[in-house]
């Protein structure tokens, strides 16, 4: 039986969501998401970073690899900062992100769970196979 790539994309739209949620409620005047719509520009902002993240951010990673190793890895959040800096210019005043320390502390959650949800994944298509 082979892991179905539907529940890796919810598990990851799940992820996303609960860091979204908890960050907008932590940082109220730094992350604003429009709540207009029962949430839809939530939902509209997590689909965005999972598909910028399937999609660029592998290559910004492989463009900027010798930066982060020289930096012994301190650069990857600054491409999760990337991210959030598309996701805002696409959905405009729906979802707003201020402040540069905020972003590299919601960067760094992200990719927190980012290793640990794909930690877990890991482990149920072991046990899948």
């Amino acid at each position: 039986m082979k892991f179905n790539k539907y529940l890796d994309w919810l598990i990851h739209m799940i992820g996303y969501a609960l860091v979204l949620i908890l960050i907008s409620f932590v940082f109220k005047k730094t992350v604003i998401i429009d709540d207009s719509y029962f949430g839809i520009w939530g939902l509209i902002a997590v689909i965005i970073i999972f598909i910028l993240n399937r999609t660029i951010k592998p290559l910004i990673v492989w463009m900027t690899l010798p930066i982060t190793a020289l930096t012994l890895g301190l650069f990857y959040p600054l491409i999760n900062i990337l991210i959030f800096k598309i996701t805002d210019l696409i959905l405009g005043v729906h979802f707003d992100i201020h402040g540069t320390i905020v972003l590299f502390i919601v960067s760094i959650i992200i990719s927190i769970m980012n290793g640990i949800i794909d930690k877990i994944l890991i482990k149920i298509k072991k046990k899948v196979r």
